[in-house]
């Protein structure tokens, strides 16, 4: 039992470190080859913090955990609006651009929606892998595309952001160390997938709880802590449209590029059923938060420290249900 939990704490470790290091390495290689801030920041940082959602689902979906996968992606996306956002919102209030809260948020909305459809059939198959796949390659290019418009009338502060993405997530000038530090990430992901996942799957076990369980709470929890540190620090840096945009874009990047990878690996079969299961509360849970950000930054195009407050309960209200789901079950 102890060795399990100590077992899960270092593949915690790997995850995150993992992740951290991929995205400097591959961040600063990017910036070796010339590729501007704008790419960096749309693929490599967008791929870094959202890596070990993509490494634990495909590793739980190859391994026949079909649950832990579905699980860690809804889970890691209600953690990102109501942990990781309430906490960084109780550092400092946090606004935006309004064209997170016109497009981004109701992408994010539209994206969970389409997978609550997909996912009526009990079944992640290899076509519905593909059309959400396809919708993360689309969702990058619509966004490169308004990205590029915007920096044309906003030089000066695309120029800021960069300053502190490049301060935040550090840069390597020699190019063997980068590809050193590339190496080392995707081996950390991968090795913490392994051990997280391995271990949560015996721990749940000792205690009788299902993989949806674990993958909604403790797996969940593990894969959202690259976001969780990008953000607070991004909130203490007062840079919010970055803390903001990295919770919003990650969660269409789980959804879409995560679980589209994951069934097309081999088909996500939803144990017990869709709507027998209860999984179809965690998703519509998924979407009131969405919807609750929406809400509440709608007209002063923030979050406040008491809606900081309001987010937070809601998290601790949610694990709350899924204690006693599991205790009552």
């Amino acid at each position: 039992m102890l060795l399990d939990i100590f077992l899960a704490v270092i593949g915690l470790l790997l995850l995150y470190y993992g992740a951290e290091w991929l995205v400097k390495g591959s961040s600063s290689l990017a910036r070796s080859l010339g590729l501007s801030p704008l790419v960096i920041g749309l693929t490599v940082v967008a791929f870094g913090t959202s890596a070990p959602e993509l490494v634990v689902s495909v590793v739980s979906s190859i391994e026949g955990k079909s649950m832990i996968a579905v699980g860690n992606v809804v889970g890691s996306n209600i953690c990102n609006i109501t942990l990781v956002l309430g906490l960084a919102a109780f550092f400092h209030p946090i606004t935006c651009h309004r064209s997170i809260i016109k497009r981004d948020i109701p992408i994010m909305l539209g994206v969970s929606l389409y997978l609550l459809i997909l996912s009526l059939g009990s079944r992640l198959g290899r076509f519905e892998g593909a059309t959400l796949f396809s919708g993360i390659i689309l969702y990058i290019g619509y966004k490169y595309n308004n990205a590029v418009k915007e920096s044309k009338q906003s030089s000066i502060e695309d120029s800021t952001n960069y300053d502190f993405v490049s301060e935040e997530i550090g840069d390597v000038p020699s190019t063997s160390k980068q590809v050193v530090l590339i190496l080392l990430g995707i081996a950390g992901v991968i090795a913490g997938a392994e051990i997280l996942v391995g271990s949560a799957v015996r721990i749940m076990h000792l205690f009788g709880v299902s993989e949806k369980f674990i993958g909604l709470t403790m797996v969940a929890f593990g894969t959202s802590l690259p976001e969780l540190a990008t953000s607070v620090v991004a909130a203490l840096k007062k840079e919010m449209d970055i803390s903001l945009g990295n919770l919003v874009g990650s969660n269409i990047f789980n959804i879409l590029s995560v679980l589209g990878a994951a069934s097309l690996i081999r088909p996500i079969q939803i144990q017990g059923g869709f709507i027998e299961s209860g999984l179809v509360i965690d998703y519509l849970v998924m979407i009131f938060t969405g919807c609750l950000l929406w809400l509440l930054m709608r007209k002063g195009l923030s979050v406040t420290k008491k809606h900081g407050f309001v987010l937070l309960c809601c998290y601790v209200g949610y694990i709350s249900y899924l204690v006693l789901k599991t205790h009552t079950a």
